[in-house]
């Protein structure tokens, strides 16, 4: 294992902590929040320093690093970044345990939005844009390890190459370095865009800033105790319905709006994603819920992020469940199994059935109705995927049932870890208080919160490597 190539990547992953603490030492200046003001001053020295050491440690080593060590490296990103984040709540005035902390900062990192934080206009405003700014950070990141890492044609468990045929393969520090800013520039824009439409829906600037970094990167951490605090009147409903459909549908769809060859040709995996959310719109509609409410609720769980301004007291909470398994676009900040590897297994089951009834029968392999096929791989894949998803939806769940919140919590909270999805009223898990689970439960939600990102295929391929070196 090359460690010194691992640290010498590792060490930029620090360095954006060290821009958002500096960031949250100007808010709380220029507003007068010195209560907590040491604590991101902590973060940015303990950040700077840190990614410093591990810069001129690895600035040496080979910077060629298998895609194993790729891994190694994100696991290590998730694991370090959660440290640094975690040390302004962990510094707090509200007694937060350094696990608590840690939890709060992967929750934020894999944007699930899980909190042991229960009354969180308590909190300082300062302590609340820093959670906020967590998912922020989690959701570039996680961007360029789809873009940069999951595109390996070694290992395409992501199979990124289904959804964008874009130049992935990046051969040189240049083409590496003009991609990272590429992602960054359109995750900035994107961001900048939601934050203006929101203030201009009659939001104020402090929850529209929250709530951008929060749809930006399809996370569920709220400034406000609830959803329906901060969005009221129509406009603002249509404004979060578009900005849960950039964390939906595929990344480089706005970037690619105007280029109508690729926009028709590369995102037909949107356009099946948007007639889903359709369908699954008219299935309830007739529940006696606004319109409006209830396509939030579908785009919500699509894009893993679990908002909504749904009561909760309804009777579809199993129903958005199974929406939230299915996740959305390949090239997304969602997570879940994924669309197309759901269109894959079924396609090739129809496919299975339709030859034993008519052997000589001429079957099309297509995805989408696209120019691409599918493969034995990208079948095997998906299958692996399906399998490993309930795999760990009951490892988990065994877990949690031993913390005596009983089995139906357990499975539906095991569900919404691996989707990173937040507990809200959609399914009726809202009153969950994370802060007094045991501690082997809160360790088992950490580390399966960040399978939901990576997925468990990952670990089963670093333990591979591990146990076969040769």
């Amino acid at each position: 294992m090359n460690l010194k190539s691992i640290s010498f990547y590792l060490s930029f992953f620090c360095f954006p902590i060290s821009v958002l603490a500096f960031i949250n030492i100007l808010y709380s200046s220029y507003f007068d929040y010195f209560l907590s003001i040491e604590t991101y001053f902590a973060t940015l020295i303990v950040s700077l320093i840190l990614g410093m050491v591990l810069f001129y440690y690895g600035k040496d080593s080979n910077k060629n690093i298998s895609f194993i060590e790729q891994l190694v490296l994100i696991i290590f990103s998730y694991l370090l970044t959660s440290i640094l984040i975690s040390i302004p709540f962990y510094l707090s005035n509200y007694q937060v345990t350094f696990l608590n902390s840690i939890f709060e900062s992967i929750s934020g990192l894999t944007g699930t939005g899980f909190s042991i934080f229960k009354d969180i206009k308590y909190l300082d405003p300062t302590l609340i844009i820093w959670r906020s700014s967590s998912q922020w950070i989690g959701g570039l990141y996680f961007l360029f390890f789809l873009i940069i890492i999951f595109s390996s044609k070694s290992f395409n468990y992501k199979m990124t190459n289904l959804s964008y045929s874009d130049d992935i393969n990046y051969n040189s520090k240049e083409k590496v370095k003009d991609n990272l800013l590429r992602i960054f520039i359109i995750y900035s824009v994107l961001s900048i865009i939601i934050l203006s439409l929101l203030n201009f829906s009659g939001i104020r600037l402090f929850n529209s800033l929250n709530m951008t970094m929060t749809l930006a990167s399809g996370g569920g951490f709220l400034p406000t105790e609830n959803l329906d605090k901060i969005i009221s009147t129509n406009l603002q409903k249509l404004i979060l319905i578009f900005s849960l459909l950039i964390s939906m549908l595929n990344f480089y769809l706005l970037f690619n709006l105007f280029n109508k060859k690729i926009l028709i040709n590369e995102h037909k995996e949107d356009l099946y994603l948007i007639f889903i959310t359709i369908i699954f719109f008219l299935l309830i509609y007739f529940n006696n819920y606004g319109a409006l409410d209830i396509i939030i609720s579908v785009i919500s769980s699509l894009a893993n992020s679990g908002l909504t301004l749904m009561s909760p007291d309804n009777n579809l909470g199993l129903y958005f469940l199974l929406i939230t398994i299915i996740g959305g676009s390949l090239i997304s900040n969602s997570s879940g199994i994924k669309l197309t590897r759901f269109y894959i297994l079924l396609k090739i089951t129809s496919m299975e059935i339709i030859k034993l009834i008519s052997p000589n029968s001429v079957t099309n392999k297509s995805i989408f109705n696209s120019d691409k096929k599918i493969s034995d791989d990208n079948i095997k894949i998906s299958f692996l995927i399906f399998i490993s998803f309930f795999l760990s939806l009951f490892i988990l769940s065994s877990f949690l049932v031993l913390d005596n919140i009983g089995f139906e919590k357990s499975f539906k909270l095991s569900i919404l870890t691996l989707t990173n999805t937040v507990n809200s009223e959609m399914y009726n898990m809202q009153n969950l208080n994370f802060s007094n689970l045991l501690t082997s439960s809160k360790i088992s939600l950490i580390f399966f919160m960040i399978i939901g990102k990576i997925e468990l295929i990952s670990i089963f391929l670093i333990f591979r490597k591990l146990l076969f070196k040769n």
